[in-house]
């Protein structure tokens, strides 16, 4: 299961948020989302625990939670669609 993390202190790294997944099961991966230019955090990352019943159990626990001094919202995450917008470019 892909897991949605957000409202994160910026200053939560990728090892605090696996070793917090961790405890509920096999984490194979956590990706802290950061801003393109300038490299700091966004606030939210995405954790992928390959388990469905252990990564339910770690949203249902995490959902709401503090974390670093800040309440956590734990959710799955939902499949990025695609943008089928059109774009205009501006010269």
């Amino acid at each position: 299961m892909n897991i949605f993390v957000g409202n994160l202190s910026f200053k939560t790294s990728e090892e605090q948020l696996f070793d917090l997944f961790a405890s509920y099961g096999e984490v194979t991966s956590v990706k802290i989302i950061t801003d393109k230019f300038s490299g700091n955090s966004r606030g939210f990352a995405f954790v992928e625990m390959p388990e469905q019943d252990e990564a339910q159990n770690a949203v249902d626990n995490l959902n709401d939670s503090e974390f670093d001094s800040r309440t956590m919202a734990v959710k799955e995450a939902m499949p990025k669609e695609n943008d089928t917008r059109s774009r205009k470019k501006h010269y």
